[in-house]
């Protein structure tokens, strides 16, 4: 037979203190393992970064003139409608989509430009209109923010003796 035993309230609660302290445990436990295991990961990620990566250093900003460029190329292109002209815009904006200091909006521009810079049968006004407005776009779009480096060049220095001239001096 099975003899039934009462629990008082008091074992109750040392029996859910007791298997809430072991559940504490093993999440603190396993915390502890994936910080371990987050810091090794981390850890040989930067040592897998190639030398190359880090070597390449600093990259100019495309200069307003090859932007020129790639607009004259993508109009001459519009009007023309010629295999050669299409080609030259595209040749010129496609190098221009992988250049790391360029914004998102001036790729946007450029990838729309080599796509519809193609010849077509008939040379319509939306043809030479959906190639001109990204030409025109890219050159706003592109534009480098950044301002030139004025070389230092000292305060010219006043003349005279200072102060305020309001005439009837000798």
């Amino acid at each position: 037979m099975i003899e039934s035993q009462t629990i008082s309230p008091a074992d109750q609660m040392a029996q859910d203190i007791q298997s809430i302290s072991q559940t504490t445990a093993l999440r603190r436990d396993a915390r502890l393992g994936f910080g371990c295991v987050l810091g090794s990961l981390l850890a040989a990620m930067s040592t897998a970064i190639p030398a190359g990566a880090l070597a390449q250093g600093f990259v100019p900003y495309p200069s307003q003139d090859s932007l020129r460029q790639v607009q004259l190329a993508a109009l001459a292109c519009a009007r023309e409608n010629t295999a050669a002209s299409c080609e030259q815009a595209r040749k010129l904006a496609d190098p221009l989509l992988d250049h790391p200091r360029l914004p998102a909006a001036c790729k946007d521009q450029l990838w729309s430009l080599s796509q519809k810079a193609r010849p077509a049968a008939d040379n319509s006004f939306a043809r030479r209109d959906g190639i001109e407005q990204p030409a025109q776009l890219a050159m706003l779009a592109c534009r480098s923010n950044e301002k030139p480096i004025q070389p230092a060049t000292p305060a010219p220095a006043p003349s005279g003796g200072g102060g305020l001239k309001f005439g009837g001096g000798r």
